[in-house]
């Protein structure tokens, strides 16, 4: 019930807000989303790259090396992207 109240206070809070101060309230939670969003596709390529390379190196083994570093390869590009993702957050916060 006490969570029931805060959110009913948070929500009184909200209402008070000059224009500039709930403009940038929205812009917090709204590049909050974004960066949420754009973490979940590179957290789930890096999970197919790294399955996939240990399904690979366990049927052909003598191959491990190339694929390891094609592997490492792949998590460097995706991981390019969580970090556009990180400066579009950025971009949108103090925009």
């Amino acid at each position: 019930m006490e969570a029931l109240t805060r959110i009913a206070r948070a929500g009184i809070r909200v209402a008070e807000l000059t224009a500039a101060e709930e403009k940038a309230n929205s812009a917090a939670q709204m590049a909050g989303l974004a960066y949420g969003l754009a973490a979940i596709g590179p957290g789930v390529g890096i999970g197919i790259i790294f399955g996939k390379a240990i399904e690979s190196m366990a049927r052909q083994p003598e191959s491990a090396g190339m694929v390891r570093t094609t592997m490492f390869l792949g998590v460097a590009f995706t991981e390019a992207l969580a970090l556009i993702g990180f400066v579009a957050f950025i971009l949108l916060k103090f925009a």
